[in-house]
């Protein structure tokens, strides 16, 4: 089975999982759990910045920052890398400690904490070489609104009940006071209307 980068290289991904026979990516509910959460993932990473670059320069100057070209670590605590910095990581987790910090949460933290101590890789440390065999031969990963579409469209739309899964029942007076959808469209209040925020 081949593995296959897309949107972001580091994060490999076996292609009969995500892509189909006729070389789309397959549905949400027709890829497994692990590979669908960082396909999710990396749609809202393709345009971030490098967290090296973000670190140096912050908000005020995050025009000055490079785009990530490259992941690293598990979905939400990832790091994220342009090409000059890959080596900085490369040496931090190779030779500083951090492949302690394998499959934690944490992962990022610490990558981060280390290179705001000031520290970085020697001069000439090799980066890792990343082969790009078809790269056209990929489908583009979707964009976030497609991304939410497809979750939209495969929600059954379960309603949970908050007060039964903390053990509360209600009481028949509460449930007899409770609205349904064709009580509150009966009503006549209108929930489309936008109020005035202080954003």
């Amino acid at each position: 089975m081949a593995k296959v980068s897309i949107g972001l290289r580091g994060w490999r991904f076996d292609e009969e999982e995500i892509i189909s026979a006729d070389g789309e990516l397959k549905p949400l509910d027709e890829i497994p759990e692990e590979p669908r959460e960082r396909l999710v993932r990396l749609v809202g990473l393709v345009e971030e910045p490098c967290d090296v670059c973000y670190l140096e320069h912050g908000d005020a100057e995050i025009h000055r920052c490079a785009q990530a070209e490259i992941v690293y670590g598990e979905p939400g605590g990832e790091v994220l890398l342009c090409p000059t910095h890959e080596p900085d990581f490369i040496y931090w987790f190779r030779e500083a400690g951090g492949s302690d910090h394998t499959g934690r949460q944490a992962f990022g933290d610490r990558f981060h904490e280390w290179i705001a101590a000031g520290n970085e890789a020697p001069d000439g440390y090799a980066s890792v070489e990343h082969v790009e065999e078809d790269p056209g031969g990929l489908p583009d990963l979707p964009d976030q609104t497609e991304i939410q579409q497809r979750v939209e469209d495969e929600f059954e739309g379960d309603r949970i009940d908050i007060r039964a899964l903390a053990g509360e029942n209600p009481t028949d007076d509460e449930s007899a006071d409770r609205l349904d959808e064709n009580d509150l469209a009966d009503s006549g209040v209108d929930l489309s209307t936008e109020y005035p925020s202080n954003r």
